[in-house]
């Protein structure tokens, strides 16, 4: 592995811009954005390193289960997680997949509008989307430049959204 792709390779997009117009909901307390795989992607600016590190891997735990679980009671292996909600003691956990190795979640008082919430997180989520798929990456090296004029001058196949 180079210098120049072991850089590649330690750098993360920090996502937690994405948390910003969810952060000044009313009694929503903290947010994270992570990777299917549990790495933490973002967080919001008063969760510490090691919460932040523990919720995404619990989330990422959380998000295959409720995946399985699915599958298991619908019997269709190809079930899709639309969303997780947990209501505990002291609020609730709502997560949304954003994309495919993505998740949203944020952590609200029991005073929250739930609708509100999600239907803000979903919003976000269409944001994210929107930015991943018309920002270029900053260092993607020479290889994924060729892919991209690739992808480019044969415009979009058929079944892409």
């Amino acid at each position: 592995m180079t210098a120049s792709t072991a850089k590649r390779a330690t750098l993360q997009p920090d996502m937690s811009w994405v948390l910003e117009p969810l952060l000044v909901l009313p009694g929503v307390l903290h947010g994270l954005v992570l990777s299917a795989d549990g790495m933490v992607q973002g967080t919001s600016p008063d969760l510490s390193r090691e919460a932040g590190e523990g919720a995404s891997a619990m989330m990422s735990a959380l998000q295959g289960a409720a995946r399985t679980l699915g599958a298991t009671f619908s019997g269709d292996l190809d079930t899709q997680v639309r969303q997780v909600v947990v209501e505990t003691s002291n609020g609730f956990v709502f997560a949304v997949p954003a994309g495919d190795n993505t998740v949203l979640a944020v952590f609200a008082a029991h005073s929250v509008d739930m609708g509100v919430v999600t239907h803000h997180m979903q919003i976000q989520v269409n944001t994210l989307g929107r930015k991943v798929m018309t920002t270029k990456p900053r260092d993607a090296g020479p290889a994924a430049d060729a892919a991209a004029r690739a992808v480019a001058s044969d415009g979009p196949t058929s079944g892409t959204a």
